[in-house]
C-alpha cells in the first residue's frame, strides 16, 4: 500500500493481485480533492500505466463518499493569481486527469454518496461507472463565482453529454444517480449498500478477460473517441483554442471570483450582486 498522507487529503493505492485499488480520501472533506492530492493521482495513474502485470483499477472515495469537488478551503493561497489559477488547472487537475485518460488498463468507479465538481470529472476518466442510488452529482461552481477550465469542461461535455452540463454550470443543478444513468452517464445503478459489491464483481469480470485485448481496446477507442475537445494540433481549431486557453484564467482577481470563495470558507450565502 502506499498513499500521500498529509492533512491536505491523499491518494490511497493497494494492490491486490493485478486489481489495483485507487481510494480518495480526505476525512472531515468529503473526500475533497487538494492540490497534493491531484499531484499524486498524476503519479499513482503513471505507476499503473507503466506496470503490465495490472488487468483493472477500481477508483473510489472513502467513507461513503466518492469526491465532494476541490479543497475550497486552500483556494486563497494561489486562485486570485491568473498565473497560479492557470498553473493549478493545467497542470495540477489536468495532470491528474490526463493521467487516468491515458491509462491503459480498465477503470471501474464506484460512486457512492457526493460526486461533485473534481469528483464528476475524475468519474468522466472511468471506464465504466457504478453508482449507488443514494449519490448526487454536480458541478455547482458558479456559486462560487468561477468557471469550470476549458480542458476539464471539454471532458464533462464529452462524457455527460451538452444538455447535461450546461445544467451543472449555467444552473447549478444537482442530479439523482437514476437521472445520471438516464442521461447515459452510469453504466448501473445499485440500491443503496451494494454499489461497492457491483463494482468489484465487475472488476473481477474484466480481471478474467485477456489483458491485451483490454488494453488495446482501450487505445482504439481512445483514437476513436478523444478524450479532449481542446486538440491543440487540430489545424482548423487552432487559432480558436489558442484564444480559448489565452483568457481562460484572466478572471483570477475579480471581486466575483473572490466573494464566492470567500463566502464559502465564512459559510454563508454569495453576493454577488455587491462583488
Amino acid at each position: 500500500m502506499s498513499a500521500s498522507r498529509t492533512m491536505n487529503g491523499s491518494i490511497r493505492f493497494e494492490r491486490q493481485g493485478a486489481l489495483a485499488q485507487v481510494t480518495l480520501s480526505h476525512p472531515g472533506k468529503f473526500n475533497a480533492m487538494s492540490r497534493a492530492m491531484w499531484r499524486e493521482l498524476r503519479r499513482v495513474f503513471e505507476a499503473i500505466q507503466c506496470d503490465a502485470a495490472l488487468r483493472c483499477v477500481l477508483v473510489r472515495g472513502e467513507a461513503g463518499h466518492f469526491c465532494a469537488g476541490g479543497d475550497i478551503a486552500e483556494y486563497p493561497d494561489f486562485r486570485f493569481s491568473e498565473a497560479g489559477l492557470r498553473d493549478f488547472h493545467e497542470n495540477d487537475v489536468w495532470g491528474g486527469l490526463q493521467a487516468m485518460l491515458d491509462c491503459d488498463v480498465p477503470i471501474v468507479a464506484q460512486i457512492e454518496g457526493n460526486c461533485m465538481g473534481a469528483g464528476v470529472e475524475i468519474a468522466c476518466c472511468c471506464d465504466i461507472r457504478i453508482a449507488d442510488a443514494a449519490s448526487k452529482f454536480g458541478a455547482p461552481i458558479a456559486r462560487l463565482g468561477f468557471p469550470m477550465a476549458p480542458r476539464e469542461a471539454a471532458l464533462v461535455l464529452r462524457e455527460a453529454g451538452a444538455l447535461t452540463a450546461r445544467e451543472m454550470l449555467l444552473e447549478a443543478a444537482v442530479f439523482t444517480a437514476a437521472q445520471m444513468q438516464a442521461r447515459g452517464f452510469l453504466n448501473r445503478v445499485l440500491p443503496d449498500g451494494q454499489c461497492a459489491g457491483e463494482a468489484v464483481a465487475t472488476a473481477a469480470r474484466i480481471l478474467a478477460l485477456a489483458p491485451q485485448a483490454a488494453r488495446l481496446n482501450k487505445q482504439t477507442i481512445r483514437a476513436l473517441n478523444p478524450p479532449s475537445g481542446l486538440d491543440e494540433t487540430a489545424p482548423v481549431a487552432t487559432n480558436l483554442i489558442a484564444n480559448i486557453l489565452s483568457r481562460a484564467y484572466a478572471y483570477a482577481d475579480s471581486s466575483e471570483h473572490r466573494e464566492g470563495i470567500r463566502a464559502f470558507i465564512e459559510k454563508r450565502p454569495s453576493n454577488f450582486s455587491t462583488s
